[in-house]
């Protein structure tokens, strides 16, 4: 069994969102479920028609619902929840018109600045007033090229506001990434800002704008944003048969009134974008009413996000948390941006920024929490953390050494949340709750409404083992299609390939014996030395205990018909890759894991590839060892890196 590192107070229980909504459909449905999240959660899959539409009334939705709760369909994905009910996902979040604070920005350098909830308001109607002025009508699409800053937030409202679909890319996409996604999709606007700051480097966006528009020329408006803190743009930039036009000017005008259109639960809301690892990026396409339903049910039921929270996830607008950010406006929390690089000057800046604008729920990935507890420092003595009531971690698998970190060094009374889903789903399949306990190395529970299991390759449901990571059910925010893809062809291919009719969400898991789960990365990277499956979490975890290894990189080499396992590391200043630490590392990864677990080749390297997002890409280092094409390397933050793989002497023999 894993450690049990914390469990919630009944004070908690009973002040807990799930306990309100416990009640609330105890008394509507006459059933009695005696703070038992199982029971909820059952009743939640067997009834999906009443639990999503007690999510809408529950978490009072601003809207028309219709009495129908489901219009059912042989298609998993052609499964219509709430039909011909209609909102306006905008109105949603623009939940308040107060004084009160909505959103905080902060950049690396420290400036701060915040609107309120009036000041959003009124930006927001602004920039939906300007594009209806353009012509911009519902459907079309409007492209963000943007850092994570307020204006961010209100042109993606501003822009849903009008049924218009938005599309974002963060500005450490370069050009060529930026064209592969939006070329796509054909945005008629373009919203940029005119620089960022990186690690206190100063970056020029506006300079790649030309060559953006040239290879986009779907592209006729630009509305151009400056940087936060910074001197206002002397002068507009001219760009050929393209109207440029100043943010600051648009937000000025007065107008205070704009009517909601509603539209269809299923309408077009945004289109996010697969890591293009294995080839040009998928848009998904992402419905309104879907999204609306799931976040609130994520917030309010699973995060226990309440009015007037202060949340704080760190991530940019190219990432799905940066979605999941903003939706939490809905539930009359306000919201902390923070641009720029998380340990800029001081390892401890966004604990430092947790603890001075009193944040209670704060989203990190699972490598930042990895990092500081790499550090060895306690900060539960520096700072009170005096609101912080949860901690959401994702990105990658948590491990048994970073629960036990945050428990130890940063706050005990705390709910330590991993969770799981994907950019797929904009949403999670696992994540938290507040009945249960928080062990060690474990996500505690499937989402409300999701028939989750694990599959092992006959496509059996099994327990305590590992396999493939499904949801047998249907649910509002599956995306509503691929964009440019006839009859669903890459669509099916992506989710309904494996087994039919049923999610397959590409993730190797196990579920627990405390029914909680275990992540073991992305199934496409298993290993099969000897035709068994083991997962890459599990030598990790070992790897990341050594004090020598500053982060490490595991893939599966094709070899002598077999699969042998390669460990590639990064080692801390002043450390060798000698033969003893060579033997401690494989003697630990044999006792703690398993022999089969053992790499063959242990390889010292200088850089690790990642997305945008942070994740390792693993596959492309297996192609490029294997002697492959790597197919898209805009993808990656740091396609450089991959080099280093070609023609590697040790993997020779």
């Amino acid at each position: 069994m894993k450690k049990k590192l914390w469990h919630p107070s009944n004070i908690l229980k009973k002040n807990s969102n799930l306990f309100k909504f416990e009640k609330f459909i105890s008394n509507r449905f006459s059933r009695k479920f005696n703070e038992n999240y199982e029971k909820i959660h059952r009743w939640s899959i067997n009834n999906p028609g009443m639990f999503w539409d007690s999510i809408w009334d529950f978490s009072k939705v601003k809207g028309s619902k219709s009495n129908k709760k489901i219009k059912k369909s042989k298609k998993f994905f052609k499964n219509i929840f709430l039909p011909n009910s209609k909102l306006n996902f905008c109105e949603n979040l623009l939940s308040k018109n107060t004084n009160e604070k909505a959103i905080t920005f902060i950049s690396e350098n420290g400036y701060r600045e915040t609107r309120n909830w009036k000041e959003l308001n009124k930006n927001v109607k602004n920039i939906s007033y300007f594009l209806k002025n353009i012509n911009i009508k519902s459907k079309d699409r409007v492209a963000g090229y943007m850092p994570n800053i307020s204006e961010t937030v209100e042109a993606f409202l501003g822009t849903v506001a009008i049924g218009a679909i938005w599309s974002s890319c963060s500005p450490d996409f370069g050009i060529n990434g930026v064209v592969e996604r939006f070329s796509q999709i054909k945005p008629k606007v373009l919203i940029v800002t005119d620089k960022y700051f990186y690690a206190g480097k100063k970056i020029n966006v506006l300079e790649r704008v030309p060559e953006i528009i040239k290879k986009v020329p779907s592209i006729k408006h630009i509305i151009i944003s400056k940087y936060p803190g910074q001197p206002n743009l002397k002068k507009l930039p001219k760009f050929k048969n393209i109207k440029t036009h100043s943010w600051q000017n648009l937000i000025k005008n007065k107008f205070t009134f704009i009517k909601y259109s509603k539209f269809d639960f299923e309408h077009d809301l945004a289109i996010l974008y697969s890591s293009g690892t294995t080839g040009k990026p998928k848009c998904i396409c992402h419905k309104s009413g879907g999204v609306l339903l799931q976040h609130l049910k994520e917030h309010q039921l699973h995060c226990n996000i309440k009015e007037n929270d202060n949340v704080f996830y760190f991530t940019t607008c190219g990432w799905m948390m940066w979605n999941w950010l903003i939706s939490v406006l809905a539930s009359k929390a306000s919201i902390v941006l923070f641009d720029g690089f998380p340990m800029f000057k001081n390892e401890d800046l966004l604990l430092r920024i947790v603890n001075k604008e009193k944040i209670t729920l704060l989203g990190v990935s699972a490598k930042y929490i990895d990092t500081l507890r790499k550090t060895k420092k306690s900060y539960k003595n520096i700072y009170k953390f005096s609101k912080l009531r949860t901690i959401c971690s994702t990105g990658s698998p948590l491990s048994e050494e970073s629960f036990n970190y945050v428990y130890k060094n940063i706050k005990t009374n705390l709910h330590l949340a991993s969770i799981s889903g994907g950019t797929d789903i904009v949403s999670c399949f696992v994540l938290g709750n507040l009945y249960q306990s928080v062990y060690s190395g474990e996500i505690q529970c499937k989402g409300l409404g999701m028939d989750v299991r694990v599959f092992n390759e006959k496509g059996k449901s099994v327990l305590n083992q590992k396999g493939e990571l499904v949801c047998i059910n249907p649910f509002p925010s599956t995306p509503l299609r691929f964009w440019n893809d006839p009859k669903d062809k890459k669509f099916k291919k992506a989710y309904f390939n494996k087994y039919k009719n049923i999610w397959h969400h590409g993730d190797y898991a196990k579920i627990t014996k405390n029914k909680g789960f275990v992540i073991y990365g992305r199934s496409d990277t298993t290993l099969n030395p000897g035709g068994v499956r083991l997962g890459t979490a599990e030598i990790y975890s070992e790897i990341e205990q050594f004090k020598e290894i500053k982060e490490s990189l595991v893939v599966g080499q094709s070899w002598d018909n077999d699969i042998r396992i390669i460990l590639f590391v990064i080692l801390n200043p002043k450390y060798q890759l000698n033969d003893d630490l060579v033997k401690k590392l494989k003697l630990k990864i044999r006792k703690n894991a398993s022999p089969r677990h053992v790499p063959q080749k242990i390889v010292r390297i200088k850089d690790i590839p990642r997305t945008k997002s942070g994740k390792i890409v693993e596959l492309s280092v297996k192609d490029i060892i294997e002697g492959k094409k790597i197919k898209n390397k805009e993808a990656l933050a740091n396609p450089e890196s991959l080099y280093q793989f070609r023609n590697l002497k040790e993997l020779k023999y």
